[in-house]
Order: C-alpha cells, then sequence, then structure tokens
C-alpha cells in the first residue's frame, strides 16, 4: 500500500502546479491518479474523486463508504451499490458530489475522466487540464511507490523461475501462461491489480498464448511479463530456448541484445536525454547486425505500464532522479525461430542506474 506521509508530500508537488497556474482547485477522478494522491486504489468497477484545494487541503468521494485511511482532510461516499446492483450512473453521481466540494472556487484544474467530464461540462469559471502535469509528477518514484514497484518486479522473477522449469518442446503456451500467472499470484499474496498482460506467444516476436500452439525444438521463446501488484506495474523479458541447444545464430544475437543493455548501463544517468541513448543503441546493433532498434528501446513504467520517459526517437524525453523506466533491445529474424528481446527495468541515480531485475540473461 501506499503510505499516508508519502501521499501528502505529492500532494504538496502539485500544490506547487496549482499556485503557478493561480488554480483554486484541482479535479482527479482517473484512478491512478486517486491512488497516487490519496493512497485508495479504487476497485475496477468504481468511481472516486480526490479534490485537491489551494488552501492544501484534501476531499475524497468513494464507493459505499468514506475511506479512513486515505490522506485526506475529509472523506465522503457515494452509493455505489444497490441491493447489489452498481448503478451505471456512478459518474454522474461522484461528479455532483465534486461539484459541491469545488463551490466558490472560480479556476479549477481537471483530468481525462468520466467524472471530470461531468464537472467540467456545466462548470461556468475557467477550467485547463492537469493531467501532463501529474503525469510528470509521477515519473519521480517515493519509496512507498518503489517497494510496490518490486514486488511487483518480485513476481516477474517467480515467473521465470517456473517458466525455466516447464518449457520444453511439446509444451503448451496456454499451460505456460497459467502457470506463470499461479507464479504471480503466489508471490504477490493475491489477485493481480490488472490483466496479465505482454508476451507469451513462442517462435514468434510477440503475442498473447495461442490455444494449441506447442514450443518446439530450435525454437526461441520470448516472454515479456507485465504483472501488476498494488496497482503497480513490472515490466521486463527473458528469452528461453525451447530445447536448451541454442545455434551459433542465436548466440550470436543474444551476445548483440547484451551489449545494448550494457551500453544502457554504462551511459544512462539523471540528465541524460533518452534519444541519446536509443541512438547510441541503435548505432551499435547497425555497426553488429546491420540492422538497428527495431522497435522503442524502453519506456517508462509504474501505475501504468508504459508512463514517461519514453526511450523512443519520437519523444525528446531527459531522465530524472528517481524514475524507473526499462530497457528491451530486440533482434527478430525467421533465421534465428522468432528472436532475442531482453528487458531490464532501471532505477535512475544521479551517477547512473540500479537493475531491479535479479534473474540470469541466459538463454539456456
Amino acid at each position: 500500500m501506499l503510505e499516508a506521509g508519502y501521499c501528502r508530500q505529492r500532494q504538496r508537488r502539485l500544490l506547487k502546479v496549482m499556485q503557478e497556474r493561480r488554480l483554486d482547485a484541482v479535479l482527479c477522478a482517473a484512478p491512478r491518479h486517486v491512488q497516487y494522491l490519496t493512497g485508495h486504489r479504487p476497485w475496477f468497477t468504481h468511481e472516486a474523486a480526490v479534490v485537491l484545494r489551494a488552501d492544501g487541503t484534501a476531499w475524497l468521494c468513494s464507493a459505499n463508504r468514506p475511506v479512513e485511511s486515505a490522506a485526506v482532510d475529509r472523506a465522503v461516499a457515494y452509493e455505489a451499490k444497490r441491493m447489489s446492483t452498481q448503478p451505471q450512473e456512478q459518474p454522474a453521481l461522484v461528479g455532483r458530489a465534486a461539484a459541491g466540494e469545488l463551490r466558490g472556487c472560480r479556476r479549477i484544474g481537471y483530468d481525462a475522466s468520466r467524472v471530470a467530464s461531468q464537472v467540467v461540462a456545466g462548470w461556468d469559471g475557467t477550467c485547463e487540464p492537469i493531467d501532463e502535469a501529474v503525469f510528470q509528477l509521477r515519473r519521480r518514484k517515493d519509496p512507498d511507490e518503489l517497494a510496490i514497484v518490486k514486488r511487483a518486479i518480485a513476481c516477474t522473477q517467480a515467473m521465470y523461475r517456473r517458466a525455466r522449469e516447464m518449457i520444453a518442446p511439446g509444451v503448451s503456451e496456454i499451460d505456460v501462461y497459467n502457470e506463470l500467472h499461479a507464479a504471480a499470484v503466489r508471490t504477490a499474496g493475491g489477485p493481480l491489480s490488472a490483466h496479465l498482460g505482454n508476451d507469451f506467444a513462442c517462435g514468434a516476436r510477440g503475442g498473447q498464448p495461442r490455444a494449441g500452439r506447442l514450443a518446439q525444438a530450435g525454437e526461441l521463446y520470448i516472454l515479456d511479463l507485465g504483472p501488476a501488484c498494488g496497482g503497480y506495474f513490472a515490466d521486463n523479458a527473458r528469452t528461453f530456448s525451447v530445447d536448451g541447444r541454442p545455434t551459433d545464430a542465436q548466440m550470436q544475437a543474444w551476445e548483440a541484445v547484451v551489449g545494448c543493455l550494457k551500453i544502457v548501463e554504462a551511459h544512462a544517468r539523471a540528465g541524460v536525454r533518452c534519444r541519446d541513448l536509443f541512438e547510441r543503441v541503435d548505432a551499435y546493433l547497425k555497426e553488429n547486425r546491420g540492422e538497428g532498434l527495431p522497435h522503442h528501446l524502453g519506456h517508462g513504467v509504474g501505475l501504468e505500464p508504459h508512463e514517461y520517459p519514453h526511450l523512443n526517437p519520437r519523444w525528446d524525453d531527459v531522465l530524472m532522479e528517481g524514475e524507473v523506466f526499462t530497457a528491451e533491445p530486440g533482434v527478430y529474424a525467421e533465421a534465428l525461430r522468432a528472436g532475442i528481446r531482453i528487458e531490464n527495468q532501471y532505477l535512475v541515480t544521479a551517477g547512473g542506474v540500479e537493475n531491479l531485475v535479479d534473474y540470469p540473461l541466459e538463454l539456456a
């Protein structure tokens, strides 16, 4: 769980943004924003909203009963269950409550949520979007956030151990997916907080597990794992040789991909441009393989599977101390029987990066 003290610190950071924009209040109702600011993670079928006022007081509206543990000054609730039926007009119910809390404010910030749309549609003062500012604030992970991220990463490490035990010619992709999901749930100590996504297809660049598809000798099995624990995502990848006997060509591709990670670890640190990291790795692959990166080098990860920063030439982000990003170089070719992708998650520090994924890189 997120800790109230750190939630209050995050609110104070948002208050600075509000002061710069001369906002009387901010309304956030996107579930991940609500969790980030208050520690309350709404159930996936429920709406919730937080209002932060310029005087620093915070208000939370949640489903069915006030949340006593939330980092707010006042908590209220709306009826989200009527004789066990959940009303479909939840956005309007929470919107009316939020509009009442905002009474007297003239300048407000709002996020792109169903609840906020109910309020903004009838607002007669000044309102401006706030999502981009919150996304930027979410880049630096506080210790309570980082603890949950590490728990999600621990799920992936348990999943790789189980994969290593069971991957062999003839294993079913569905069975691998089910067993890895079970390993993640056992490690998390309860259900995952989002659908288990990313890549589970053997002999392919990526994709979901396919019914009836069995792994074949000579293939490579890319497992790109993204379990969510307590609302925060892990995202890292390993590649396995199905029969444990990688070919010379597969080993050469593996060495190239590992070389890409070494470049990231040598050059990434706070203040480095993500585009520069991409170009370094892209140039290395072109020199060693004849082709550059076929996709992004990586991305931030946290409350969403893809966040800032973008290690992608279509953005120009700069690494910040305290944020978590992935690096996932890949090499793919039909002759490789799919390809190699290895992905680590890194914590940015002032002097470099810390690899958060403690699992071997080897194919076999």
